[in-house]
């Protein structure tokens, strides 16, 4: 089992371990591993940044990496932001979300954030499970972190549109998870979030925009391979991907 820079600290003092076999949530009838990195307390954000360039990625304090046996499905991938030109349906999206406003607010349960969590889960992965989540599960997914998290509110009007959850690593921005309005889903939002993600990357001279993990066989990952050129992890390197 590879470790990054594991005779680096922290990396000699980590553990890594693998969980159980679990349904996989991308692709139907198979099951998952993950390989584990612990204890939280150790992942700064620069572990966490030379973790996330391992292939990590983390869901509240679990820091985690694919590592199915028989299955390579899962591929990491990021965006070099300095090579990045939008299309023309990107540059419409932009366009259209002009009102939308900003705000980077302390990362803290706020009830109209959960209020429009739950909404967004249920009409956009109803089934999936997160449709279920109380306000535990939420705080415990997005507000938790050991790392440089940021929480931004879109707002457009005064009216909260969408809310993203960023890390933000030394030679990147990591996105963590989006929600957004289920009833303006016809303006991009989701599209609109990664483009200024992309922008800010920019704005504060980081390198590359990562979007986790995507997944050629799952449509749910299908939008990660419009913001091109995209860059993925392959065999231990990160390679510019032909879709």
């Amino acid at each position: 089992m590879s470790h990054p820079n594991e005779t680096d600290f922290p990396f000699y003092a980590m553990e890594f371990y693998n969980t159980a076999a679990y349904p996989c949530s991308y692709l139907p009838e198979r099951l998952s591993v993950s390989q584990v990195a612990t204890p939280p307390q150790l992942i700064t954000t620069d572990a966490y940044s030379e973790l996330v360039r391992h292939g990590f990625r983390r869901s509240g304090l679990f820091t985690y990496r694919p590592h199915c046996p028989d299955c390579h499905a899962c591929v990491p991938v990021r965006v070099p932001v300095d090579y990045f030109q939008p299309d023309r349906s990107q540059r419409r999206c932009v366009k259209a979300n002009t009102a939308l406003v900003a705000h980077e607010r302390p990362l803290m349960f706020i009830d109209e954030h959960y209020a429009l969590y739950r909404r967004y889960q249920s009409r956009r992965h109803a089934g999936g499970g997160m449709d279920q989540d109380d306000s535990e599960q939420y705080e415990n997914f997005l507000l938790q972190s050991t790392v440089d998290t940021r929480l931004i509110e879109f707002t457009e009007n005064g009216v909260l549109r969408m809310v993203s959850v960023i890390d933000v690593l030394d030679d990147g921005l990591s996105s963590v998870y989006t929600f957004f309005d289920p009833d303006a889903a016809s303006a991009g939002l989701g599209t609109y979030n990664v483009l200024w993600q992309i922008d800010q990357c920019r704005v504060n001279r980081l390198p590359y925009l990562y979007l986790g993990y995507w997944i050629k066989e799952s449509r749910k990952m299908a939008y990660k391979t419009r913001f091109r050129p995209t860059e993925g992890l392959i065999n231990g390197e990160w390679r510019t991907l032909n879709f």
